[in-house]
């Protein structure tokens, strides 16, 4: 059986498709059924695909009319033979030893699934939004949600998870909607067991200036709102504690003046001086 099965949903992202499947190749684990979803680009994402495969048996390709990611994803759930699965957005990237350091992790504590860092870059900067100092087992509910800092970064990519459960779970992405991970995540760590994070390796997250996410049209803000209100009902309704979910305020005065204060929500944290100049974002 290969070891993990990537699932990796293409639509016209030619521009950075490259750095992706280079990113997968080169993984320092080798035994990856790399498995690749043209969900009907217009641009020449196909010819890019076309030519990895030629050089690598490993790449699967299907093409598809244009469906969306939820639809990709779950066309290739069923059909995935790896021993775990990962998803992996075509604009993003991977540590070189991403897939090893997180395939270790779960296999050697039995876990079904096993989380890495998240590192947000875009043109000009970069943004560490998660990270683990060592590596932690636990089937605690609550310690799931506050590590992965969820519903905040209700985020399937920096992830794998065992095949058998998500199959055996049936959970799958709810179609035609945007934030479809907000949705999925608390899900799948609410009703899987065992769970490892990993320190010290990354996946790397490009946040497109263009991408359909970053537009501000009726449709992505509907689904924002939905997707989040989903999320949070079902963490109610399930009553899953995060204890790191509000924000703690920790307050430097002088003469009963605040003349510093720091807002830290899990590991962000916000500096406020003189109650209205901000440095950073705990959001």
């Amino acid at each position: 059986m290969t070891k993990i099965s990537v699932v990796i949903p293409v639509y016209n992202t030619a521009k950075f498709l490259e750095r992706c499947l280079d990113s997968i190749v080169e993984q320092t684990l080798q035994d990856l059924e790399i498995i690749c979803i043209d969900d009907g680009s217009t641009d020449n994402s196909s010819e890019i695909l076309e030519k990895f495969s030629q050089k690598d048996s490993r790449i699967k390709i299907f093409h598809t009319e244009h469906l969306g990611v939820s639809c990709a994803r779950n066309l290739e759930i069923n059909n995935a033979t790896g021993e775990y699965i990962s998803f992996v957005d075509s604009d993003d990237w991977l540590d070189k030893n991403f897939l090893e350091s997180l395939y270790n992790g779960a296999i050697s504590t039995n876990s079904d699934i096993a989380v890495g860092g998240i590192i947000r870059k875009h043109k000009y900067n970069k943004n560490i939004k998660l990270s683990f100092d060592k590596t932690l087992t636990t089937d605690n509910i609550d310690l799931k949600f506050e590590l992965c800092d969820v519903p905040e970064l209700s985020y399937v990519w920096n992830k794998i998870y065992r095949t058998e459960k998500l199959k055996t779970l049936g959970l799958k992405f709810e179609e035609g909607r945007y934030f479809e991970d907000c949705i999925f995540t608390p899900q799948i760590l609410y009703y899987t067991d065992k769970m490892t994070v990993v320190p010290k390796v990354f996946y790397h997250y490009w946040r497109r200036k263009n991408s359909i996410i970053s537009c501000k049209n009726e449709k992505v803000l509907t689904d924002n709102k939905y997707a989040h209100e989903k999320a949070n009902k079902f963490i109610k309704d399930h009553n899953i504690i995060i204890s790191s979910h509000e924000p703690k305020n920790y307050r430097f005065k002088l003469f009963g003046i605040t003349l510093f204060k720091i807002r830290a929500k899990g590991n962000k944290k916000q500096y406020i001086l003189f109650q209205f100049i901000k440095i950073g974002n705990y959001k």
